[in-house]
């Protein structure tokens, strides 16, 4: 396994996740351990892979209504959401690792807190938006089952078609079916040029949405502006961008 590719922090958090167990980081030793348990899921279960997982998790965290546990989990170990053997040994450790992920990208998502997606099988020749595609398609994959932020009320809103084009401009435009719009809002914008680019877009459109479809209750009126502050602030994970106000975008 090659471990998750994390730009180094620059900074540390402006403030703490929750303090809950489950909000803890897995260690590297933790990742290869459940990265080993996903390649052991029994046939005929199809599980995500590590990078894949980390996506399809924040799709399930960003939907504006909170998924139970007990309709994601199955995806995670195969994508028709066959459960797993209940006899399988390993069930129990691959789950609390999984739980574990979630709850910390929770944390992190409810505070609007930067965060280091998990990218794996990165080299020098490694395009940037290739090495990040498996993360994408385990956000879709999330949306797929879970529509209600991609085909519900605010689907068509111009601040969620905002967000998700900084993550779906990773994908063929091919496989975008009936979402014009999107298109013409992925098309307005430059290709990362860097894998650092590649990974800020996705935690910048995780940030976005999180603005549309889980908005703080405390500030409501601030959240466009709390959006165009998640590109300029310092934070772990990235380089610090300050003379940025913004995804860049093609010119005219």
């Amino acid at each position: 396994m090659n471990t998750p590719h994390h730009p180094k922090p620059t900074t540390k958090p402006t403030t703490k996740p929750t303090t809950k167990p489950t909000t803890k980081p897995l260690q590297e030793s933790e990742l290869q351990e459940l990265d080993e348990l996903l390649g052991q899921v029994p046939a005929p279960l199809q599980p995500l892979d590590l990078t894949a997982l980390d996506g399809f998790l924040a799709g399930v965290l960003l939907q504006p209504q909170r998924i139970p546990e007990s309709r994601w989990l199955p995806y995670v170990t195969d994508d028709e959401g066959r459960g797993l053997p209940a006899n399988w040994p390993a069930r129990t450790r691959l789950q609390a690792l999984v739980q574990q992920r979630h709850g910390e990208l929770d944390a992190l998502i409810s505070s609007r807190q930067w965060f280091d997606p998990w990218i794996t099988d990165v080299d020098d020749a490694t395009l940037p938006m290739a090495a990040v595609q498996p993360w994408v398609l385990g956000f879709a994959t999330a949306c797929g089952e879970f529509p209600a932020l991609t085909e519900g009320p605010m689907s068509d809103a111009p601040e969620l078609i905002e967000a998700l084009a900084q993550i779906y401009q990773h994908l063929d435009p091919a496989d975008l079916e009936d979402a014009q719009a999107l298109i013409a809002e992925i098309d307005s914008l430059e290709p990362p040029a860097s894998m650092e680019e590649a990974v800020e877009s996705l935690v910048r459109g995780c940030l976005l949405l999180a603005d549309v479809s889980r908005p703080m209750p405390s500030r409501p009126a601030a959240r466009r502006s709390q959006a165009a502050r998640h590109s300029q602030a310092p934070r772990p994970g990235g380089p610090n961008r300050t003379g940025r106000s913004g995804p860049r975008r093609r010119q005219s």
